[in-house]
């Protein structure tokens, strides 16, 4: 019978490497967002150097408020790889040698043509009553010290990201699982268009009241994502409690800004409709330099819809390669509703697309007027139903440049996916 029940954790990374920013700690995010999958909350992390007092002390702070410790790092074969040594003269344990450890060792070093060192015999010792995990991905197993009597566990698993991972989805999980009544759920809800304080004025009164789910807001650049998190017995109830919300925040005013669930970004959600639609894309590009055409082709398999793009950033490009009228362009100049539209007509046509967008706009430092200040752009959208464009004043007041023509690529992505969506 289990005795232990785990309600909450905390994570501690072990190497002077993450504390001088050698290394960057990927490995707390992963398992935090593991432990907040299963239910169990976290609300310490900490980083401590290759030093056995104050590896100590942590460890000591560490269970002092959680029941649930997890290391990562400082398994390895070197003398100042202490995790495990310090863990089990915290706990009472004495170390001994795991034979199938051991063993597994000296399989992977043969396996790859390494020589197998003495010292590394030293990644075998494991804690006395312990729970050993495997290492498919290197040679230091990861392990659980179980205390039934306080109510505690210490895991602790080796510090490189493609060992601790495998290592965590497919062992420490399913063994954490074993401890625990209730499991959590998130999805996240997807907007354009609508600032994070107009979101939360629209559901602040939602949010206050909402306790299973809570509903959260974060912000990326240009956009808002809320986060529905549920917690029951069963991710089956979960996804019933998050469904339910979602549901009722699409029917508020947020819901016309929402473009996806869960989608991950634009062009994520630009790329799934293009596909259930069967149709094609291009770009022409000015401002944005190609930046609409990267974020696409970031994506395995956008190559089935998405055809190319013009980088038209001089205006003889404009003209010879897009079709751009030169009495639109002098009459008008670059940066226009006319141009912006012809541009994405002429993308449109010559790349044989579906749909087209395009970018023209001055995204700084210099090159602004009091016409035309820095922060201008038009994008423009070309469809078999006709052309539109949209006027953006990004930022006004600030020159930052990747900022100005982020959001530039971002709105012509979304309005892709509108006309997409109506096609």
């Amino acid at each position: 019978m289990i005795f232990i029940k785990i309600t909450t954790a905390e994570i501690l990374c072990v190497g002077t490497e993450l504390l001088i920013g050698d290394i960057v700690n990927t490995n707390a995010a992963y398992i935090s967002k593991a432990l907040a999958e299963m239910g169990i909350s976290q609300y310490h992390q900490s980083v401590v150097g290759d030093n056995v007092n104050r590896l100590t002390e942590a460890l000591e702070e560490a269970l002092s408020r959680s029941d649930l410790v997890i290391t990562s790092g400082g398994l390895g074969p070197t003398y100042d790889d202490l995790t495990k040594e310090t863990a089990a003269k915290l706990m009472g344990r004495e170390m001994h040698t795991d034979a199938e450890s051991l063993e597994a060792i000296k399989t992977y070093f043969e396996k790859t043509g390494r020589v197998m060192t003495p010292n590394n015999e030293k990644q075998a010792l494991v804690p006395e009553g312990s729970v050993v995990f495997k290492n498919p991905n290197g040679t230091a197993p990861g392990i659980a010290i179980e205390d039934f009597e306080r109510g505690k566990i210490i895991i602790m698993l080796p510090g490189p990201p493609r060992e601790l991972e495998p290592m965590f989805r497919d062992s420490v999980k399913p063994y954490l699982l074993k401890f625990t009544d209730k499991v959590m759920l998130s999805r996240n809800i997807n907007i354009f268009g609508l600032g994070e304080s107009s979101v939360e004025n629209i559901l602040k009164d939602l949010m206050k009241v909402s306790t299973n789910p809570t509903v959260a807001p974060y912000v990326n650049t240009g956009e808002v994502r809320l986060r529905v998190t549920a917690s029951a017995p069963t991710y089956e109830e979960c996804e019933k409690l998050c469904k339910d919300m979602i549901e009722k925040i699409q029917t508020t005013e947020v819901g016309r800004y929402i473009y996806g669930i869960d989608a991950g970004s634009l062009e994520n959600a630009l790329l799934s409709k293009l596909i259930e639609k069967k149709l094609t894309f291009a770009t022409a590009e000015s401002c944005t330099g190609g930046l609409i055409s990267k974020r696409m082709t970031d994506l395995a398999g956008s190559s089935a819809v998405y055809l190319g793009s013009i980088i038209s950033y001089a205006n003889e490009v404009k003209e010879k390669f897009l079709g751009v009228s030169a009495d639109t362009l002098k009459a008008y100049g670059a940066v226009s509703e006319e141009t912006a539209i012809e541009m994405a007509r002429g993308a449109r046509e010559r790349l044989g697309a579906d749909i087209a967008v395009s970018t023209t706009g001055i995204a700084g430092p210099g090159g602004g007027t009091d016409e035309k200040p820095v922060g201008l752009v038009y994008v423009a959208i070309s469809s078999k139903r006709g052309e539109r464009v949209k006027k953006l004043n990004i930022a006004p007041g600030r020159s930052v440049r990747d900022y100005v023509r982020y959001l530039a690529a971002s709105n012509a992505l979304y309005l892709a996916l509108e006309e997409a969506s109506e096609l």
